[in-house]
C-alpha cells in the first residue's frame, strides 16, 4: 500500500480535466439556477415557490463546489471567461470573495487536523486539556463556533460576517473584494425589494442562500468532525495521513452527490485538490489506499453524532463531548 509522496504522485494522473466536460457541468448548473430563479420569481402558490427556493439553494451548493474546484485549478484553469464572467461574480454573490477564500482555504488544506493551527478556514478544535485551561469567555466563543445554530444561521455568522466583514476589517487592502461583495449584496437585495417586494426577495434571495449556507456549513463541518477522525500534534502531522484519516467520505445517493458535486469524496479531494470533482469517484475506485475511509452521511443519527463531537482527547485518541471532558 502506497503512502506519503508515492501516493500523491499516483493521484496526479487523475488531475487532468476534460475541458468540454467541465464547461458542460458549469453550463447545466447555471441553467438549473436560472430555472429556479424563473420559478421562484413568479407569484405561484407559496409552497411551490418555497420548494423551488430550496432546490435553488441546493443548486447554489453545487455551483459553490464548482467555484471551489476552479480556485483549486482543478477545472477551467486559466480560462478568463470562466474567471471573470462566471466564477468571480458567483463568489461575490455567495459572499465568498476569491481573495479571502483562497487565503483561508489553502491554509486549511495545509493544516487540516493539526491540534494547534487548524482553525483558520475551518471550525476551531482544542484538546480536552486546552479546554480545561480556557477562560469562560473563550469557552463560550468556542461553543458558539461549533454549535449547530451557527451553521443553521451561517448566512449571517459564517459568510456575511466571517467571510466578508471580519476579513475586510482585518486587512482592507488585501481583502477589498470582501467589501465589494457586501456592497453588491446590499444593492441586489435593495433592488429586488424595491422593484418586486419582500416576497420576491424572500423566495429568490433570502431562502435559497439560507439553505445553501446552512448545507454548505454542515458539509464542511462533517468533513472534518466525524466519528473516527484522527487529530495530530503539529510535530507529528503528515499531509497524506491528514487527508486519509482526518477527512471523511460522506456517503450519499446520486441526487445529493449531484447537488454536492462529489465533495463527499473529501479524503480523495484532500489528497490531491487539483483532481476535477467529476473524477473523484474514479480515483477512489482505482486506488486501493482510498477505499477504506472513515464515513458519515446525511442520516439524522450520523449528523447528531458529528455535532456531539466537540473536543480532541489525546489519551483516548478520539473526539469527545463536553460532558466526557
Amino acid at each position: 500500500m502506497r503512502t506519503g509522496n508515492e501516493l500523491i504522485q499516483a493521484s496526479k494522473s487523475f488531475a487532468q480535466e476534460n475541458r468540454l466536460q467541465s464547461w458542460l457541468h458549469v453550463g447545466i448548473t447555471l441553467l438549473v439556477l436560472a430555472m429556479c430563479v424563473a420559478v421562484t420569481a413568479v407569484p405561484l402558490w407559496w409552497p411551490v415557490r418555497a420548494l423551488f427556493s430550496v432546490l435553488f439553494g441546493l443548486t447554489v451548493v453545487r455551483m459553490f463546489c464548482l467555484y471551489h474546484d476552479f480556485l483549486h485549478n482543478a477545472i477551467l484553469k486559466r480560462s478568463a471567461i470562466a474567471k471573470w464572467l462566471v466564477m468571480y461574480p458567483f463568489g461575490l454573490y455567495v459572499l465568498t470573495p476569491p481573495n479571502v477564500w483562497k487565503q483561508t482555504h489553502n491554509y486549511h488544506h495545509a493544516h487540516t487536523a493539526k491540534i494547534v493551527g487548524s482553525h483558520v478556514g475551518s471550525y476551531p478544535m482544542v484538546t480536552t486539556e486546552m479546554w480545561k485551561q480556557m477562560t469562560l469567555g473563550q469557552r463560550v466563543m468556542y461553543r458558539i463556533a461549533r454549535h449547530p445554530l451557527n451553521i443553521a444561521f451561517g448566512y449571517i455568522t459564517i459568510f456575511l460576517f466571517g467571510m466578508c466583514v471580519s476579513s475586510f476589517v482585518r486587512n482592507p487592502r488585501k481583502n477589498w473584494d470582501s467589501l465589494l461583495a457586501l456592497v453588491l449584496h446590499g444593492m441586489l437585495s435593495a433592488a429586488i425589494i424595491y422593484y418586486g417586494g419582500w416576497a420576491l426577495w424572500f423566495f429568490t434571495l433570502l431562502l435559497p442562500l439560507v439553505v445553501a449556507f446552512a448545507a454548505g456549513g454542515y458539509l464542511f463541518y462533517a468533513q472534518h468532525n466525524f466519528e473516527g477522525v484522527h487529530v495530530q500534534p503539529r510535530h507529528e502531522w503528515n499531509y497524506t495521513d491528514a487527508a486519509l484519516h482526518s477527512s471523511s467520505y460522506l456517503k450519499s445517493g446520486p441526487i445529493m452527490r449531484w447537488f454536492t458535486a462529489n465533495i463527499g469524496y473529501h479524503h480523495v479531494h484532500h489528497l490531491n485538490p487539483t483532481i476535477p470533482f467529476y473524477r473523484l469517484p474514479e480515483v477512489m475506485a482505482a486506488m486501493p489506499e482510498l477505499q477504506h475511509p472513515k464515513t458519515t452521511s446525511f442520516a439524522i443519527k450520523d449528523m447528531a453524532k458529528c455535532f456531539s463531537l466537540k473536543l480532541w482527547d489525546p489519551e483516548k485518541q478520539r473526539m469527545v463531548g463536553y460532558g466526557e471532558a
